[in-house]
Parts: structure tokens; sequence; C-alpha cells
């Protein structure tokens, strides 16, 4: 494959916005399963259980809810912490993968407990919390108090989170089915599954799906999506095999040759996403869509909000109140941009809530 390096042109920002939309299945409807699209979005934020399903919506032709509720009943697909210590939902084999890739930042995490860890044996600690959630799933309240009859001077909450980051534990059904409730019940992966872990994929591999989903991107970039550290090696191994772009502030950029990078007057049409989407988190440099002026407005405190892109860009929020859709946008949108918001917010509404009626307001522009 042909090495384009000594050709570094330039990407605005409008082109990073188009490419990265269409990796993310945002500028047009993909014609694809639930459980490709989570294993090509290389898995969904999922800190709440609904916020896969609606990212979905915004992706898919056809989607309907129940088909990722179905393929995770079967354990096609599971809930899970890996990247940057946050649940995500992944397809089963990338489950057993992907976890091991993270696991040394799973390792870095448990130092900030150390103290309530201290006189712990952690290897002993993981093996009594394997066979107690292999015995039968474990509440993280069950988990806390029976590690706590064992190191009774330790820090119960401690204790739990040292058993989350030593074993991959996944949220066991019903929790995280569309439209049923159910708490947080823990097992471990390979139980769940049936079947062992894997190999952690290498670094490169794992650069090359990470660039086919959020690409064109920078070391960092990837570092900030993985939370992991010291990528930069692995990229210069595929360095001959990519190509590379400079930002507008003269960041280098990775690409796949091949990936798909539409002229940026392409039209993005309006989307609906939920909150935690990973378009939103997976980039060091938020700015390809996340405008300026409109940083930190996604978020308040640790709550997120749901978020609506108009031109491809983030441009307000949404939620679902008392049967109605409302939609507050930072700016004022001109007549054809509210219609448009209107459409895609009444497709959504069809897919996620056919049983149910809702109006569409726009609630008071946040200045």
């Amino acid at each position: 494959m042909a090495n384009n390096n000594t050709q570094r042109s330039a990407l605005g920002t409008r082109a990073l916005n188009r490419a990265t939309l269409d990796r993310q299945l945002l500028l047009r409807p993909a014609r694809m399963s639930a459980v490709a699209a989570v294993e090509h979005l290389v898995g969904l934020q999922a800190q709440n259980v609904k916020p896969p399903y609606y990212a979905l919506a915004a992706r898919l032709d056809g989607f309907d809810p129940e088909a990722l509720s179905t393929a995770m009943a079967g354990r096609e697909v599971v809930r899970i912490v890996t990247m940057r210590s946050t649940i995500h939902t992944h397809t089963a084999d990338d489950c057993l993968t992907l976890r091991p890739l993270v696991q040394p930042a799973r390792d870095r995490e448990l130092v900030t407990f150390r103290k309530g860890l201290a006189g712990v044996d952690l290897d002993r600690l993981a093996g009594l919390a394997r066979d107690l959630v292999e015995t039968e799933p474990r509440t993280m309240k069950q988990l806390r108090e029976a590690l706590l009859q064992e190191w009774p001077d330790a820090d119960p909450q401690a204790l739990a989170v040292a058993a989350r980051c030593r074993l991959p534990l996944v949220q066991v059904t019903p929790r995280g089915l569309w439209g049923r409730s159910g708490q947080v019940s823990l097992t471990t992966a390979e139980h769940w599954l049936g079947r062992p872990a894997e190999p952690a994929p290498t670094p490169d591999a794992v650069v090359l799906r990470y660039l086919a989903a959020f690409g064109p991107a920078s070391v960092k970039d990837m570092q900030t999506w993985a939370g992991l550290t010291r990528l930069r090696d692995a990229f210069e191994r595929l360095r001959p095999r990519l190509v590379t772009f400079q930002d507008d502030n003269g960041v280098e950029l990775f690409d796949l040759p091949d990936a798909s990078r539409p002229d940026p007057d392409t039209p993005a049409p309006p989307r609906f996403l939920p909150e935690f989407d990973n378009l939103l988190l997976s980039h060091a440099d938020r700015t390809r869509v996340v405008p300026p002026e409109h940083r930190g407005r996604s978020w308040q405190g640790n709550i997120a909000y749901r978020t609506l892109l108009v031109d491809g860009f983030l441009a307000g929020l949404w939620r679902l109140e008392d049967h109605a859709l409302v939609i507050e946008p930072f700016d004022r949108l001109t007549r054809t941009q509210r219609d448009e918001v209107t459409a895609e917010g009444e497709r959504m509404l069809r897919v996620m809530h056919p049983e149910s009626s809702h109006d569409i307001r726009f609630g008071v522009v946040r200045g």
C-alpha cells in the first residue's frame, strides 16, 4: 500500500467533521444490523441503559430497539467497563479482547484506592470475587458485603472497585434490555459468555479500528478515546500504511488511505444523540463536533445532556417530558433548519416511541 505521508495536506474543521460523521454512520442512515454497528463503532457508551438505543436510532436505517435488546438477551452484546473506565456496550468478541487491552488502565485506577486496600491481597480478592459472582450474579452491594467479611478493616467501596478493576465484570440481563428494568448484577464475562477471555489485540490492530470509526485522528485523540497512554509507538509502526494530514492548528492526524473523507460541503442532517455519545467524547480536540462557543454546554457537573447536531455540529439539547419532545437550540435556527430538526425529531420518535404520541416544541434558546 502506498505511503502518502510526503504530501501532508491540511484538513479544516468542516472536513474533519464530515469525515468523522461518515465514520460514525451519522451522515446517512446505515444499512447494517445493530450488532454490526456496535462492532464497527468499537462499542457504545452505556453509562445509562437507554443511550445505546438512541445512539443506534440516530445511525441505522430501520433500527428497532428490540434488535439490540434481543442481541443483549442472547449474549451477542454485553455491558462492561472498558474505555475510559466507563460502561460500554460491546459485542461478545470485543468484550473478551478489548477488556484485556485496557487492563493496565484498570490497574492504574486501583492506585487511587490503595489506602483503603491496605493489607488486602488483590490476587486473593480477585479469586474470591470470581467465585462469588460465578456462583450467582451479585450486586455491588452484595459483593462489597461479602468481601468485607474477609477484610473488615478495608474500605468497602475500595474492595468493590478492586473487584471491578481486577475482573471483567459484565452486567447480566434484564439490566440493559429495552423497556425492562433490573438492578445491576454482575458476573464475569467468561462465565456469562461461556468461553474464556482471548488475548488482547495488538495496539496496532485497535488503532486501525479506531481510525475506521473516529478518524482522521491524532495520537492524543485515540489515547483520549481509549483511556490509555503510550500509543505513539503503534502509530509509528503503522505510519507506512497510513496517510497523514494536519488540522488547522498543525497537529498531525493519521488516517486509513482508503477511508471516506467527504467534501466539507456535504449536507449533514440533524441528529438527536443520547447523553454520553462517543462522538463527543472520543477526541482530545473536540472542535470537529463541538464549536468553541458551545464547549461545556452539554454538561453540568456530572450530568450529561442529550445533544442535538445541526449541520454536523453540537447545536442544542433535547429531552422528553410530558409526552413532548423539547428541543433547546443554543442559537436561533433558520426556518429550514427548524423544519429539518422537526422532521428528524418525528423520525426518532417513530423509531423509539411508536406506541405513544409526542408534541414537538422548541424551548427557550439558551444564550
